[in-house]
């Protein structure tokens, strides 16, 4: 079905495996998208879209499109599609100078990677588009933080540029405007850092951002493509037994925004513990942000509690949407949302990574509230190590040098590493190893992986790192503030106290609570559930 038709009668037809293109929102269509096709991350946003949660329009391209077999020419006829899609969709024209188009360009495999893939966020902003969501929204300071934000993404995703020459320009400019964060910039101030960062790109690094708006997008386009291939995707694939996938599909989706306002924000929600499997809605969110500012980790969220005292419809909405979605897929879901001006958007949901205990408590809680079968109960525990579901504690007391946000529970002592390769090699002589780092990017799973437990400075329980060494079963504290890395010098300080690499710590990653020095552990396992699961084994309800 051609663009033309599909504005037309939208809606009666679904893509099938040989489609290179599908389309999510009102009059996209009919009938579910494939997750090995389309990639699990529009599959689910199609469904949200069909349980009638507010999900911005969007269009994907193919997993089937990820590899040497992608051809120039078919990609930049479907982004002419697609775009014509969303501006039918949405009322507003890319790259118009009154009411424009602003889109996310977002991977997306059949199985979830978080963080792992590239994300291109406010794709469309020229100096004219700029003025013209000044003139759109009313906000100045939205259209040049947008603006200062796509520059910073363009070069750091599709260029290749280090981020740290940009975090640079950043702090000195904070520092002459006697700012703490780039969220108390005014105007002004974010005109220039747009700027700055284009100087630096070009000057010192030769590289040019593009004007215009459909050079931008297939530009994001194709670095979400090729991230599929980077060697922290390909690493992370290999600890978690995906060789066999296809690619990633890329989402690209109207942009709602976050950073609007006092009334604005971006977070993301799980339906239950993903830590301990506890029961109740856990969240973290930022105000005036976008959601990289969230999942990056470069920033400490607020909790649902300040949610709920700063727009109490909002809060509501989230917990029905979010309990919503763990009904539908009868399993713990992992809720990416944004708030523009009051109004909630749910953006993604997926599975929940969690750790082994938690794993084992929700799976028979599940079984208990009637939500799944026994036999369901035990796949959801396929590949689940029941051997390190213990709960641990630390013989003894000590009184703690510092304390952190409890990200994945436990207990664990280890030699300090201060980057992945020092955690690989302190690994090798047999000893636990802790990575300790100011906050944890993706690109850094190889330290998680070599290592029994993650401390950072600052970053929230929802970060992608967190979400990774939950999954890999890790110990994870992380907003530890006490905490100053010198990396040049391989010492760190905890407060008062001085520790180099190499020196013992001790995380307690359920009181959240730092150490210095070796502890000894013990474990309690949880028997009351381990006997559930061996009633089911048995057959004996």
């Amino acid at each position: 079905m051609s663009t033309t038709e599909r504005l037309r009668g939208l809606g009666e037809t679904a893509p099938d495996a040989a489609a290179p293109i599908a389309f999510i929102g009102r009059n996209g269509d009919a009938r579910a998208l494939s997750a090995r096709d389309f990639g699990s991350k529009a599959a689910q946003l199609w469904q949200m879209t069909a349980l009638g949660l507010d999900v911005p329009p969007a269009f994907v391209l193919s997993t089937a499109l990820c590899g040497s077999q992608r051809a120039a020419g078919q990609v930049s006829e479907l982004l002419r599609e697609g775009i014509r899609y969303l501006e039918h969709a949405t009322g507003r024209r890319f790259g118009d100078r009154r009411r424009p188009l602003l889109v996310s360009v977002r991977s997306g495999a059949e199985k979830s990677m978080p963080g792992m893939l590239e994300t291109v966020l406010d794709v469309g902003l020229d100096a004219d588009t700029t003025r013209g969501l000044m003139r759109l929204h009313g906000n100045p300071r939205l259209a040049l933080d947008c603006r200062r934000r796509f520059i910073e993404g363009y070069c750091e995703v599709v260029a290749g540029l280090p981020r740290g020459p940009f975090e640079e320009v950043l702090h000195r400019l904070l520092a002459e405007e006697g700012a703490a964060q780039d969220r108390e910039l005014d105007t002004e101030a974010l005109d220039r850092l747009a700027g700055l960062y284009l100087d630096l790109a070009r000057d010192r690094f030769g590289c040019r951002v593009p004007d215009a708006p459909m050079v931008q997008l297939a530009d994001a386009v194709d670095a979400v493509f090729r991230s599929w291939d980077a060697p922290k995707a390909q690493e992370y694939r290999r600890l978690n037994h995906l060789e066999g996938l296809l690619g990633t599909a890329v989402t690209v989706q109207a942009m709602v925004f976050g950073n609007a306002g006092a009334r604005s924000g971006s977070g993301v929600a799980f339906s239950r513990d993903p830590a301990t499997g506890a029961p109740g809605l856990y969240a973290d969110m930022l105000f005036e942000a976008q959601g990289e500012d969230v999942v990056s980790g470069r920033r400490q969220p607020v909790g649902l509690a300040r949610l709920e005292a700063v727009m109490p419809p909002v809060a509501r909405a989230l917990a029905a949407g979010v309990a919503a979605l763990e009904a539908h897929y009868r399993d713990v879901q992992d809720v990416e949302f944004t708030i523009e001006d009051g109004h909630l958007f749910f953006l993604q949901t997926r599975a929940a990574k969690r750790t082994p205990r938690a794993a084992l408590k929700i799976a028979v809680d599940l079984v208990a509230e009637g939500a799944r079968s026994e036999a369901e109960g035990l796949a959801l525990l396929d590949g689940v190590d029941l051997s390190q579901v213990g709960a641990t504690r630390f013989r003894g007391t000590a009184a703690p040098a510092a304390s952190g946000v409890a990200a994945s529970p436990g207990t664990v002592s280890g030699r300090a590493a201060f980057d992945s390769d020092a955690a690989r090699r302190l690994a090798v002589g047999g000893d636990p190893v802790i990575l300790v780092r100011p906050d944890v990017a993706t690109d850094d799973i190889a330290g998680m992986a070599a290592a029994a437990g993650v401390l950072t400075a600052v970053g929230g329980r929802t970060a992608h790192a967190a979400v990774v060494a939950r999954q890999l079963g890790k110990v994870c504290l992380v907003g530890c503030a006490a905490l100053s890395i010198d990396l040049d010098a391989r010492t760190a300080r905890l407060g008062d106290a001085f520790f180099a690499e190499g020196d013992w710590l001790a995380l307690d990653g359920g009181e959240g609570e730092v150490f210095l020095g070796r502890r000894e552990v013990e474990a309690e396992q949880p028997e009351a559930e381990l006997a559930a699961v061996a009633r089911w084994r048995a057959g004996g309800g």
